[in-house]
């Protein structure tokens, strides 16, 4: 721990850069996330870029974005928390249960979109009180880098991932924490189709080689000539019986009849995939504690929890999403970098990353931090609007499509 703490004061990154190829082997086609195209009626996507890789300009494929790794680190750190022999970590919930919102049980502040700022927990009850306007709350509320103090002791993974009191003095104007770790998987040397976007200006949209086939055979043979007609509410063969806002449709818009063999672009093969992980130390210097010991404590229970969600993610494995499982190609290790640029190599493997967590959560505690998980309770009005979501989900009516 004394190494770690020298560094924070004087060094500027922990980072990872550790090869990952797909489980089913070099070279097996995967799935990283599909977008919306660039023009409506456009197909989905995948994001592509052109990066530097040593010394060649190569195309590369975002496989799992910096927000959706903080999410999966989040989440895996809150199930770290949960289990028999946990780690120590406070966080805050909204308890469900017994709301008729089942299977909805709780939301954390790992869960929430916004962490500790969520509008969830903004609309929930602290002991009969609006959580905002709580004690706890209003520490939240006037937390700063300058005394972050609050934020650690209630919900330290907000200064690791990030957080930002948006509905806070001025309008939005309200305490921001930049994300302390940057972690992000990309697929290097993707072959990649350069089609012709804009013959104006010469404007290249690079799309995969990969192709994605698909089909369906109805084992009841419905035909697509058959006339069917949507309502709100459910589908008839009859116009009169199909209810309000009727139209004409497929059988296929019902889920029934074939889908012919289609062909999209989508899907990947790639040289190797990368996972690059930086824990900023320099970043983590314009937080502050208290002052003096406290400070470093602080900072270092960060890093601390930084690194062990990393080792974690290695040890519960890369299972991405569908046709996108992921396994290390050999274990990269961590490097210490200075602030001249130069590195040197970190030994630490996911039993001592947990024992130098547990060991400075304790001297966290020794040192004055009272550390508390809190429990609310959701204001009715919440529970309403959940509800009545739910309602018109059932009924056909979800909302979110453009106003009449």
């Amino acid at each position: 721990m004394e190494v770690l703490k020298n560094a924070i004061k004087h060094d500027a990154a922990i980072r990872r850069v550790q090869r990952l190829q797909p489980a089913g082997g070099p070279g097996d086609k995967i799935f990283p996330p599909t977008y919306p195209g660039a023009r409506r009626g456009d197909p989905p996507r995948h994001v592509f870029e052109k990066r530097h890789v040593k010394g060649e300009v190569v195309w590369s494929v975002l496989i799992d974005s910096v927000q959706s790794q903080a999410n999966r680190l989040e989440e895996i750190l809150l199930e770290a928390a949960k289990t028999k022999k946990g780690i120590p970590l406070p966080y805050v919930k909204v308890d469900f249960s017994g709301k008729g919102l089942e299977p909805l049980d709780e939301i954390t502040s790992l869960d929430a979109p916004h962490r500790v700022y969520d509008a969830i927990l903004r609309d929930s009850f602290l002991d009969n009180e609006p959580f905002m306007k709580s004690e706890q709350g209003q520490r939240l509320a006037a937390a700063k880098p300058a005394d972050a103090t609050a934020l650690l002791e209630i919900s330290p993974t907000a200064l690791l991932f990030g957080a930002w009191h948006s509905q806070g003095e001025g309008g939005g104007l309200g305490a921001k924490f930049p994300r302390s770790i940057v972690s992000e998987i990309v697929g290097i040397d993707t072959p990649v189709e350069e089609i012709l976007s804009n013959q104006r200006t010469g404007e290249i949209e690079p799309r995969t080689s990969g192709r994605r086939t698909g089909s369906r055979i109805d084992p009841l043979g419905v035909l697509k000539k058959v006339e069917v007609f949507k309502g709100t509410y459910d589908w008839s063969t009859d116009k009169e019986e199909a209810g309000p806002k009727v139209k004409k449709v497929r059988p296929s818009e019902i889920n029934h009849g074939n889908i012919p063999p289609l062909v999209e672009p989508l899907g990947v093969t790639c040289a190797y995939a990368e996972h690059r992980v930086v824990i900023t130390l320099a970043g983590l210097r314009r937080l502050h504690f208290g002052g003096g010991n406290r400070d470093i404590i602080g900072r270092t229970l960060i890093v601390a929890l930084g690194l062990l969600s990393v080792f974690e993610q290695d040890s519960r494995g890369y299972a991405l999403r569908s046709r996108c499982d992921l396994v290390c190609d050999g274990f990269a290790p961590l490097e210490l970098v200075h602030a001249d640029g130069s590195t040197e190599p970190i030994e630490l493997d996911a039993a001592k990353a947990r024992d130098l967590y547990e060991t400075t959560y304790e001297s966290a505690v020794s040192a004055g931090f009272n550390f508390e998980s809190l429990t609310l309770t959701p204001q009715p009005k919440l529970i309403k609007i959940v509800q009545d979501s739910r309602k018109l989900a059932l009924e056909g009516e979800g909302g979110e499509e453009d106003s009449e």
